[in-house]
């Protein structure tokens, strides 16, 4: 695994899984959100956030990439190794959004403070709107390794299996 893409809805806990994969793997975070968002809770124009994608990606050969940003998500598919898609109930990643409000997280560059209904209101048809165009670039980049995870615990499964292993592997090389 050398560049890999993290996608799913709002609250699903990409970055999360983002930032437990790269302890793991010791590969470079790049959080879109970081990208995108100003610290005035403004954004910036699409031909800045390409340019800030494509130095993100240039910068080193290796990477987690953590966020869906749709117009993009074709060309970095074509750049990734591996993407993980975190297809989690709608009622989670409600409820997620929720809990982390007031915290202060590394892949925002603002805190949220207050329930946003538009930012809500996309999670809720996010499995209706958004899902179904995942799944068709899935379709279309079908060499790509998908690994597609349901729940937590099948992160947190998923995530106990890949240290293990990468622990027998050091172990091994000894």
């Amino acid at each position: 695994m050398e560049r890999i893409l993290v996608v799913g809805s709002p609250g699903s806990g990409k970055s999360t899984f983002s930032r437990a994969l790269g302890e793991l793997t010791g590969l470079p975070l790049i959080y879109l959100d970081r990208l995108f968002w100003n610290a005035d809770k403004t954004t910036v124009e699409n031909k800045v956030f390409d340019q800030r994608l494509e130095e993100a990606m240039a910068r080193t050969p290796s990477w987690i990439m953590d966020g869906n940003y749709s117009r993009t998500l074709a060309r970095r598919l074509a750049c990734c190794d591996r993407v993980f898609f975190l297809d989690y109930p709608v009622e989670v990643c409600l409820e997620s959004v929720r809990g982390r409000r007031g915290t202060v997280r590394p892949d925002m560059p603002w805190v949220e403070t207050e329930e946003d209904p538009e930012f809500m209101d996309y999670i809720r048809t996010f499995p209706q709107q958004q899902r179904p165009k995942i799944l068709a670039l899935r379709e279309k980049h079908g060499e790509k390794p998908w690994v597609v995870l349901r729940s937590r615990g099948q992160m947190d499964a998923y995530l106990r299996g890949l240290d293990a292993g990468m622990a027998e592997a050091k172990r091994e090389q000894r």
